[in-house]
């Protein structure tokens, strides 16, 4: 499975920008293949799932945010949002509703995963359910991610009270990972 050099460089951007005085254990911190990947991405290139996109991710986690996996990909897809999502993107975002803007996310999924598949099951007034249907290299640490991606993407969207649960997850045996969405 790959991920695309885009959704790579935000994470060591992120390192750069808010650890930046530790931005080279981080690094060292790597296994080799990852080590070259977070120092040379490009936006434009297909790196390896585990390489450019789960290793980079856990360290995170592990350096600077005390062993917590989760709360570093969260972080980090908050991070991500903010920078997809920036300039006349932003403004689109304030100006559409939080259920269309989540329901777009899941149509350019696939831009970013590849293979991979998510789709919009359920969209109500304050809530949105996405299933990712087809994802190659089940992890955690990318739902995570995604999870933050939502939760700012939301936020930017001018939502509060926003809940992000993953309720079904292909690494727990389900079929798929439905992602639940709601707000205030």
């Amino acid at each position: 499975m790959e991920i695309k050099g885009t959704a790579v460089k935000t994470i060591p951007d992120f390192v750069k920008e808010k650890y930046s005085s530790r931005y080279a254990e981080w690094v060292r911190s790597l296994p080799e293949k990852s080590q070259e990947i977070a120092t040379s991405v490009k936006s434009s290139a297909w790196y390896s799932m585990t390489d450019g996109g789960i290793e980079l991710t856990k360290k995170v986690g592990e350096i600077f945010y005390d062993g917590d996996f989760k709360k570093g990909a969260v972080e980090l897809g908050k991070y991500s949002a903010d920078v997809a999502l920036h300039g006349i993107y932003k403004l689109y975002v304030k100006f559409s509703s939080p259920g269309h803007i989540i329901s777009r996310a899941s149509r350019v999924f696939s831009a970013y995963y590849n293979p991979s598949k998510m789709e919009v099951a359920e969209h109500r007034a304050k809530s949105v359910k996405l299933i990712m249907t087809a994802f190659d290299q089940p992890s955690d640490v990318i739902e995570y991610r995604i999870v933050g991606w939502i939760e700012r993407a939301l936020e930017i969207s001018g939502c509060s009270g926003i809940v992000v649960e993953i309720s079904e997850s292909f690494t727990k045996g389900n079929e798929r990972t439905v992602f639940d969405c709601s707000w205030n």
